[in-house]
């Protein structure tokens, strides 16, 4: 058989691979969305290995003031030189024992140095890393674990989806606020373009974020609108100020239930909505007075 009709047949076969770490890699990596790319964070041995690395500097650097007391306190020549001279403590490190000793603290405190900002540079930016989904997390278990007690990975990798709070995607999710998760609860299969592995609904997130902002855009047009009409209709000043609390509220409670905005953004917009109204009251717009 030639080359050129193996490659077509490999081409034409839709390759299937043996349960375990092979068929959950082809899992992963069949997800468009990247989605189920999930793993452990090891935040315990994170900051265990951190801790380890610090006390090992902490150590390295009593001994480097040790150092400095006995060379403040020298006499000799040669240490002085040593002291405002890389040459020249280079080279008596060489051929003296006391300088040598203190030419390998600096060895093992640059490694030391090096592996522990290395860790903590790592650490920092695993820790900006999200947590998946809850819909996500359901359905990778429900391909890890398709029948109750059997998992695709035996031995201590059987576990590690059992602590959410140690995973991570890194696929960041398309969105944490409440709006989103109340769509991805209630409609979900509005946003489904086709399944991964024919098993599992794959849901679009770029379909899924223009909908919620749709829907976000709608919303503030309503609460501005909605208060302006009924402003205009409103004839009694204090059911005017009434109307101006109401909406003020309504705008501030969906702000911040349904966003992900921080304090300061949810109060500013605030202010901006209820000044918009104020105005609208006071200068006559709405036809008062």
């Amino acid at each position: 058989m030639s080359q050129a009709s193996i490659d077509c047949e490999y081409a034409s076969t839709k390759l299937e691979y043996p349960n375990g770490f092979s068929s959950l890699a082809s899992l992963i990596a069949k997800d468009p969305e990247h989605s189920f790319a999930i793993y452990r964070r090891f935040a315990k041995l994170s900051g265990r290995n951190l801790l380890y690395l610090q006390a090992k500097l902490q150590k390295l650097e009593a001994i480097q003031i040790s150092f400095d007391q006995e060379d403040l306190l020298s006499t000799e020549e040669q240490v002085k030189q040593a002291a405002t001279s890389w040459e020249d403590f280079e080279s008596l490190a060489r051929t003296n024992a006391y300088a040598e000793k203190r030419m390998r603290l600096a060895e093992d405190v640059q490694t030391a140095l090096r592996n522990y900002q290395e860790a903590l540079l790592l650490s920092s930016q695993i820790s900006e890393l999200k947590r998946p989904l809850d819909s996500t997390l359901r359905a990778f278990k429900s391909e890890f674990e398709p029948v109750p007690g059997q998992t695709q990975l035996r031995g201590h990798s059987a576990r590690f989806l059992d602590d959410a709070t140690d995973l991570v995607a890194l696929h960041a999710p398309v969105s944490e606020d409440r709006l989103t998760h109340l769509v991805l609860r209630y409609i979900p299969w509005f946003f489904v373009t086709g399944s991964v592995d024919n098993r599992i609904a794959h849901i679009s997130h770029r379909r899924l974020t223009g909908f919620v902002s749709v829907l976000s855009t709608l919303l503030a047009a309503f609460l501005l609108i909605g208060a302006i009409i009924s402003l205009h209709k409103e004839r009694n000043p204090d059911a005017r100020v009434a109307l101006v609390a109401v909406f003020t509220v309504l705008f501030a409670g969906s702000v911040a239930l349904l966003t992900t905005n921080s304090r300061a953004e949810v109060f500013a917009a605030t202010a901006a909505y209820c000044a918009v109204l104020v105005v609208f009251v006071s200068g006559n717009v709405g036809g008062f007075g």
